[in-house]
């Protein structure tokens, strides 16, 4: 099987749910444990054993790309696509990095935190040609702020829908995804009056038995939209989930 060593974060959005604590700073760069939430994706795929990162950025982008310049991470291999569309749905900015992206890759969300051993456990999945393979929470009752999650309805182990809006659910999605280049195609499709949003094109997936999940079991995960779902992430993640992180951020909150 082939090594996995490309990753895809979408950094554009605006985060204007995040306003009354980021303060106008793009999302990615608000702080989780006194460290941007960009900077723990980063580690955390890295650890996961990714090794290229296409980060795609788009509001007040200058201020990532500052931030990184002068971080801690110049060790790290970053490719930049800029995606002045970032008031469009998430598909856009995926849509944006098609040129930069060679081989099978890692999705993330640049406000999603997760366990890096669920990512290397995902990137280890037999992915088939076309196919996109989502990490899935099946625990729904345990989630926070269940209205605002994306739900998946599977049959077996294909995921037939997806959406925050569908009613029939029995997974949640976590934000990371195992991916071919198909979902580029897959987007291109769905796209209408020039947006698209990624579950507009895996539900194009699911329909061509192309879109699979990966239940991750009891591994944790947030997405970090909200204030108190920021707050609520601290009280989930203890100060040893992503391993590569300094002490001193670690014991900050």
């Amino acid at each position: 099987m082939r090594r996995v060593n490309q990753c895809l974060i979408l950094a554009a959005g605006n985060g204007t749910r995040l306003r009354s604590v980021s303060a106008g700073i793009p999302k990615p760069l608000v702080k989780f444990r006194g460290t941007p939430l960009l900077q723990h994706v980063i580690l955390g795929a890295r650890e996961a054993g990714i090794e290229e990162f296409v980060i795609v950025v788009g509001y007040r982008s200058d201020l990532i790309r500052s931030w990184f310049e002068n971080s801690s991470l110049t060790d790290v291999s970053v490719t930049w696509v800029e995606n002045v569309e970032y008031h469009k749905n998430n598909g856009v900015s995926v849509l944006k990095a098609r040129d930069a992206i060679r081989e099978n890759f890692l999705l993330l969300m640049a406000d999603h935190i997760f366990d890096p051993q669920t990512a290397k456990a995902l990137t280890r999945q037999p992915l088939g040609r076309g196919e996109v393979i989502l990490a899935i929470d099946s625990n729904v009752d345990c989630i926070f702020d269940l209205d605002d999650a994306t739900k998946v309805r599977r049959e077996g182990d294909l995921i037939v829908d997806i959406g925050k809006e569908i009613t029939s659910y029995d997974a949640l999605d976590t934000g990371m995804f195992l991916c071919s280049p198909a979902l580029f195609d897959a987007l291109e499709s769905a796209t209408k009056n020039g947006n698209c949003s990624l579950s507009d094109g895996m539900r194009l997936l699911g329909q061509e038995q192309k879109f699979r999940g990966f239940d991750i079991g009891g591994a944790q995960w947030q997405d970090v939209d909200t204030p108190e779902a920021l707050a609520y992430a601290k009280t989930v993640f203890n100060g040893s989930f992503c391993g590569n992180l300094i002490a001193e951020d670690l014991a900050s909150v």
